[in-house]
Formats: structure tokens, sequence, C-alpha cells
């Protein structure tokens, strides 16, 4: 049996704080003591400008190559509201287990952070790419050219929020920094980079 771990009695209450106690004690703080504010907004901007783009790139990976067949059989095939074919089933599988980390990119680019925002599309890319035939288990297989659409929907996704004579130059930082990483995409994803501009399809 586990040897339970004595209640801590040093009266250090925020450290056994959950997420969502833990942004009411901020909250509470920062509306007792406004003076901080700009302290907290400081230290907010260096945590929400630290990408790993490696640790991300490695979190996009096992999200799409780790979806439970379970759901896959569930989803695809006979419902009373009709048939899903398993390809449409699993690109929506496959969408929805990176849906959070594009959250995340879109969050940190409309609060300003546009290079935090660029390095997790850069992530998404490379992770997606790193994707090779010995991971493809039963969901992929159904889906094979979802890695390569994702990471150009993905790239498409960032640069239309941009403005327009803006979109160029970020979409060749973003390509120019996956160049070794994702190098046999970098043709697909430059031909995505003038579609984004004004004008274009």
């Amino acid at each position: 049996m586990k040897e339970q771990m004595p209640p801590d009695r040093t009266g250090a209450f925020i450290s056994h704080a959950n997420a969502g106690e833990s942004a009411r004690v901020l909250g509470e703080l920062l509306r007792r003591h406004p003076d901080l504010t700009n302290e907290a907004n400081a230290i907010a901007k260096d945590l929400m400008d630290d990408v790993s783009i490696e640790v991300v790139a490695d979190d996009v990976a096992f999200r799409v190559t780790s979806i439970d067949p379970d759901d896959f059989d569930s989803r695809a095939g006979s419902h009373s509201w009709g048939y899903v074919e398993p390809g449409e089933a699993a690109t929506e599988l496959l969408e929805e287990s990176i849906e959070d980390v594009r959250a995340d990119m879109a969050r940190r680019f409309n609060a300003g952070m546009t290079s935090a925002a660029e390095k997790v599309c850069q992530s998404i890319i490379i992770g997606l790419h790193g994707i090779d035939d010995a991971d493809c288990d039963l969901v992929l297989q159904w889906a094979p050219d979802f890695p390569a659409d994702a990471a150009g929907d993905c790239l498409a996704t960032l640069l239309r929020m941009y403005p327009p004579g803006e979109r160029r130059p970020a979409g060749q930082r973003i390509v120019s920094a996956i160049q070794e990483d994702a190098a046999s995409w970098v043709e697909m994803l430059n031909r995505i980079v003038p579609a984004e501009l004004p004008g274009r399809g």
C-alpha cells in the first residue's frame, strides 16, 4: 500500500490550488492590489511567449497517432441519422485531436503574441511531418493525406489572421523556420503563402 503523505501544515495553500482556484486567486489579488497589474502582465507575456517547438511538435504527433480505435468504430459506419464514411470519420477525429493546439495558436495571436503563434504553427507542421508510415495506425490509414493537408490548413489559417500586407513575410518566416524539419513539404507550403494574399483564391 502506498504510504500516505502527511498533510501540509505550512499554510502554503496556493501550492494546492487547482487551475480554476489559482485563476480566482490571481483575479482577487489584482483587484486588491491593482499596482501589481503591470508586473502580472509582464509575467503572463513571458509565459505565453515561451513556446518549446520540440515539446509541442511531439504533443501533436502523439495526439494524432493515439486516437482510440473504439472512438473511430463508434464514429464510422451506420447510425440512426445515416452512414458515415470511414475516411470522413477518421478526418473528423484527427482534426479534433489537434483542435486544442490550433486554438492555442489563435489565442496567442489574438493576445498580440504573433511570434509565439508562429512558433505554435511551426510546431504543428513539424509534428505532423514527423509522423511516418510506422505511426500510421488504423485511423490514419483511412486518412493518409491528413498530416500534409492539416499542416497546410494550419499555415493558411494563421496567415488569414494577419492584415493582408503582413501575410507574405509571416508565411516566409514560418516556412523558412521549418525547412530542415519538414523539407519535403516546403514546396507545398510555399504555394499556400501567395494563395492567402489579397486577390488570390
